[in-house]
Parts: C-alpha cells; sequence; structure tokens
C-alpha cells in the first residue's frame, strides 16, 4: 500500500519563547530586555507572526496528507521518509540546518517575517502553502538542485552540509594540519591557521562571501546549483616548518581537499552548527568536496 504523502513542517522556538522559558515569565523577560535598552512588544510581535505563520501553514495541509512537526533541536533525532514534503517555516538558516538530514525530498521554504529575513532559502509566504504543497509533491515539479559540501574521514566520519564546512580547531584557535589538493601532483602543506573554509554558491550569500570580500579574491564565487565551490585557509601563519603558498582555491567535483590532522583535536562543523561536529585526532585525515547529494528547494 502507497503510503500517503506526509507534510513535515519544521520550525524553531522563538526567541521569546526561549526568553520566558529562561526568565520564568513575561513580566520578568521583560523586565530583562528593558534592561538592556530593548522593548519586548517587538519581541512578542515576531513571536506572533511566526506562529500565525506556522498555524496558517497546518490549515493548509491537504485533508488526505499525514502531518508532522519537528523543532530544529531535535532534527537529528527525526526520521525523514521518501514520500515527505518538508515546509520550513522560520528564517533561511532554517532550510540550511535540515538540509543534511534530508535525501531528495522537496523543501519549501516559509518566511515568517518578511523584509527582516533576506528570503534567499524562505522564498514564500504562509498564503501560498495551499498552493505550493501539492505542487511541490507531484512528479516532475521543478526545483532548484542546491549544491551542498560534504567532509569525510578516515574513520567514516561523515557531515553534509548546505553553506559551508569549517575544519580547525574548537574555539577557532590555532589548528595544525597538512594540507593538499587530491590530484594536484602530491602538493602538501604544512600549515597553522585558523581554520579551512570550503564553501558552496549557497554559502557565498554569507561566511564564504565575508571572506572572499575581506580577502579581495579574484576567483569567482560560485552559483548555488554549481558544481563547483571555493575555499579558504583562514589567517595562515608562516613559520619555519609551516607555509602559506595554499590558502585559496576553487574546488570542482570530482575534486577533493585533503587535510590531515597534526594537533591533538580538530573539528569539521557545518552551517554553524559547532556542537553537531565530526572531531578528528592527530594523524587523522579528511576529504572535502561536492556531494552527491542535493538540496530539492521549490522555487
Amino acid at each position: 500500500m502507497t503510503l500517503a504523502p506526509r507534510a513535515v513542517l519544521v520550525h524553531r522556538t522563538t526567541e521569546y519563547e526561549e526568553l520566558v522559558a529562561r526568565h520564568g515569565t513575561h513580566g520578568q523577560a521583560a523586565f530583562f530586555l528593558s534592561s538592556r535598552g530593548r522593548d519586548i512588544e517587538e519581541v512578542v510581535a515576531r513571536h506572533r507572526r511566526a506562529r500565525e505563520a506556522l498555524a496558517e501553514v497546518t490549515a493548509a495541509v491537504p485533508l488526505t496528507w499525514r502531518q508532522a512537526r519537528v523543532e530544529r533541536a531535535d532534527l537529528d533525532r527525526f526520521l525523514f521518509g521518501p514520500e515527505d514534503v518538508v515546509v520550513v517555516v522560520g528564517q533561511d538558516g532554517l532550510v540550511a540546518n535540515v538540509a543534511k538530514y534530508l535525501a531528495g525530498q522537496p523543501v519549501v521554504g516559509i518566511d515568517t517575517d518578511p523584509g527582516r529575513n533576506p528570503g534567499v532559502l524562505v522564498r514564500h509566504r504562509a498564503r501560498d502553502a495551499a498552493t505550493l504543497l501539492p505542487a511541490a509533491f507531484a512528479q516532475g515539479t521543478g526545483a532548484d538542485e542546491l549544491t551542498m559540501v560534504e567532509a569525510v574521514a578516515d574513520d567514516t566520519q561523515r557531515i553534509v552540509a548546505l553553506n559551508e564546512i569549517y575544519l580547525g580547531a574548537a574555539g577557532h584557535q590555532t589548528a595544525r594540519y597538512r594540507l593538499g589538493l587530491d590530484g594536484d601532483g602530491g602538493v602538501v602543506e604544512a600549515q597553522a591557521s585558523s581554520g579551512v573554509l570550503v564553501g558552496t554558491g549557497t554559502g557565498a550569500t554569507g561566511w564564504l562571501r565575508s571572506v572572499w570580500q575581506e580577502r579581495g579574491s579574484a576567483l569567482a564565487l560560485p552559483g548555488p546549483t554549481e558544481n563547483r565551490m571555493l575555499w579558504f585557509v583562514r589567517e595562515a601563519w608562516p613559520s619555519p616548518v609551516t607555509g602559506t603558498s595554499l590558502v585559496a582555491g576553487e574546488l570542482a567535483a570530482p575534486a577533493s581537499l585533503r587535510l590531515t590532522v597534526e594537533s591533538e583535536r580538530l573539528i569539521a562543523f557545518g552551517d554553524g552548527m559547532e556542537r553537531d561536529s565530526v572531531e578528528l585526532t592527530w594523524g587523522q585525515s579528511v576529504r572535502v568536496g561536492v556531494c552527491g547529494e542535493r538540496l530539492r528547494l521549490v522555487g
């Protein structure tokens, strides 16, 4: 028997909910914010808009479909199915948070705060959900296939991200490692730096662009669907045993960047989620490249 489609609504706890949970009551949260020059009414208004959008999307799910809700903190424990249509109700970053847990399911991004969010990934309004959901599930419906980045360690640990992967020391202190490009004639350089950033075209609107712009790089930023990425070494330090000749470049599939750890502990994490990281110890190696999977984002 074929399962009915399932709408999985992904959302996150609002700032207002976090404040009340931390301070106990609305009044205490208001006092805390006022002591820092903020008005709780602005926070409440954003909370209300987020909850109204979530309710409107919930009401738009077809009656014959199944439904599920998952909060951002529970994504790593939620099992997505092949028949799911994933509806992200929130900010652009929430789409990146969910991307690594998917395997080709269509994603619809609903912007809960138009004008405040860039709307790069949450491209739609809650009022459009009734039309978007059936269209997203229909076979052959067009969607942007966004490039993702993956890091795979020699012990099979793997992490996938939509925007970028960072490799370095926890806390962004000095990381020591050997870096090289596979298939580049075996050129490898020992380095000490603040870490290595490998980003996609989607990430080119965020952290990757910041580094690219600060560096004044002549490399062309990739587009979100291009099968290439850029990588940058952050603040490489020259010394008698470390170099700075391999500090930036383009990475097009199937090429990969190889990093061998020469510190007691380095980590790799994606899309700013440092608590969900791969840990690497001395002598381990990790390869970073274009991921074979794509995020299917409904345009």
